[in-house]
């Protein structure tokens, strides 16, 4: 396989690591990325396209407003045997193919950065079929749990969950431990407290049959401690609109996002 990776910052270096802790083999990345130091031991780094055949697999992994500068050096990598995976934040399948006509199949890709450890959220929308979607799911695994949608319309939304989700809990985290701080305990052994226990709730809610909410009403008992402060985050449903409202307010973010994107790319 050849692999060439346009970008390699925050989220194009933690797919570029889960792919490397999953077993791909070094030789097969190329990273071309400028203001890039260094690759991990046995990647090749340029800062510059090279002028070679086409790519088996091209990732667009630089920032969306760069797409029409950087699309002259990604287009000769992209014939009719090229898979084109499109990490753009906003930009819509239509404009990467008009943007790349020749590259056999489309795919954005939506993680966040629990790629690096295999532990990632991934959306996928796209034009693959056949051998390129297999492709794409064989590339996917060992970045964690891949979800093809029906609608590119729901990519918006499931950046909202997926995409940013992560800062939300991080945000969560931060307010039980400050809670806790607030009513006593001493903030470091909050924080530690927070995050330990998020990390096994975590793990038994990924490892249980039962939904979330299930596994909420067995941890309560009736008038027992748990059970109180789970009356306080359900009154007047607070926490379920407060989530919804951070949803809609980062999905309509990211759709505008997308209305920008198509608007610079078409002047």
């Amino acid at each position: 396989m050849r692999f060439f990776q346009f970008g390699c910052g925050n989220m194009g270096g933690a797919m570029l690591a889960g792919w490397l802790a999953g077993g791909l083999d070094p030789a097969a990345f190329t990273v071309i990325d400028p203001f890039l130091a260094a690759a991990p031991e046995g990647v090749r780094l340029l800062d510059a396209a090279p002028d070679e055949a086409c790519a088996d697999v091209v990732l667009l992994g630089f920032k969306p407003q760069q797409l029409a500068t950087a699309a002259p050096a990604v287009a000769p990598l992209a014939g009719p045997g090229t898979l084109i995976l499109s990490i753009l934040a906003g930009v819509d399948l239509a404009t990467l193919r008009a943007t790349f006509p020749q590259a056999g199949a489309i795919v954005r890709v939506m993680p966040n950065l629990a790629a690096a450890l295999g532990k990632s959220p991934i959306a996928l929308f796209g034009d693959a079929a056949g051998a390129a979607r297999d492709r794409t799911d064989a590339l996917m695994a060992p970045l964690g749990q891949a979800e093809w949608l029906a609608d590119e319309a729901d990519m918006d939304l499931v950046t909202a969950l997926a995409g940013s989700g992560p800062a939300f809990v991080y945000r969560f985290i931060d307010a039980l431990a400050s809670g806790a701080a607030a009513l006593g305990l001493p903030r470091e052994q909050a924080d530690r407290l927070a995050l330990a226990m998020v990390e096994g709730a975590s793990q038994l809610a990924a490892a249980s049959p039962h939904s979330p909410a299930e596994l909420a009403r067995r941890v309560a008992s009736p008038g027992g401690v748990t059970q109180v402060g789970l009356d306080v985050l359900d009154a007047d449903a607070r926490l379920a609109r407060l989530i919804e409202d951070t949803l809609r307010g980062a999905r309509d973010r990211s759709a505008e996002m997308t209305a920008e994107a198509i608007r610079r790319l078409q002047a």
